[in-house]
């Protein structure tokens, strides 16, 4: 059995690369890739205070968000979400570890407030009001797959709109010898059983034992292995492009989640 959900909106924000505007141009071949920092805007529907609090992991997933619901034109108060990162925000969790091995450990309460995995979540209803349910999960290297299944179970289950929000940004050394991820970046996309006026595709998902895709241009397929939420790029790829067909992404050890890209 498969599960179906049409893409009614994408984000997709990385280095060199702002918005899916930017990314369709590059994905389709318009534009050459120019490899740069991963910019993120300050997220200026927090309040101020939380605003000036906000990391990286936060400002990316907000901007994820926003982007996508705003492309479905969907309410972000009121859309079902379903956060998806490997490591959260790996620069507090480096601060965070820097205190305890030093002499003073005095941790301040928002370095100890921002250390549990769902905090982008939680900025998310505080800047959009949002009251409806939200899920925060992370899969290692799965993340993305581990996130979009989830994404499109719910629409299934729950007949409604969901937004997958799926995140990764960095650990600075000494962390990072331990878990590289080389890139600051995220994907949303805006999923819903029914096409909307600006829906993309229909896809299809179900297990399967395929090798993973990998993308033509090495650049892109670096970013697409540098961070476990790049493992949806190949998936962005045929959606820029509208490539039909099948694409395998990344899952468990020996398995693989086979999507489905087909024409709405």
């Amino acid at each position: 059995m498969s599960l179906v959900s049409y893409v009614n909106g994408v984000s997709f924000i990385g280095p060199g690369i702002r918005d899916w505007r930017a990314a369709e141009q590059i994905f389709t071949g318009l534009n050459p890739y120019i490899v740069g920092d991963t910019e993120l805007p300050a997220p200026m529907s927090l309040p101020a205070a939380e605003r000036r609090r906000a990391g990286r992991a936060i400002k990316l997933a907000i901007s994820l968000g926003m982007e996508a619901s705003a492309q479905a034109a969907l309410d972000p108060k009121s859309v079902l979400t379903v956060f998806s990162s490997s490591g959260g925000d790996g620069d507090n969790c480096d601060a965070i570890c820097r205190t305890l091995a030093s002499t003073d450990r005095q941790l301040s309460p928002t370095r100890f407030h921002h250390s549990v995995h769902n905090v982008p979540a939680g900025y998310w209803s505080i800047a959009t009001g949002a009251m409806a349910a939200s899920t925060t999960l992370c899969a290692h290297d799965a993340s993305f797959a581990a996130g979009l299944l989830e994404a499109m179970t719910q629409v299934a289950a729950f007949d409604a709109p969901v937004l997958l929000i799926a995140y990764d940004t960095v650990y600075p050394p000494p962390l990072s010898d331990k878990r590289p991820i080389r890139h600051v970046l995220g994907i949303a996309l805006a999923l819903d059983k029914r096409p909307g006026p600006r829906s993309i595709a229909k896809i299809s998902a179900q297990l399967g034992d395929n090798p993973v895709d990998r993308l033509d241009n090495s650049t892109l397929d670096d970013l697409r292995s540098g961070a476990p939420a790049g493992r949806g790029l190949a998936l962005l790829v045929r959606l820029a492009r509208r490539q039909w067909g099948n694409v395998h992404l990344e899952y468990l050890e020996s398995t693989t989640l086979t999507v489905s890209v087909n024409p709405c």
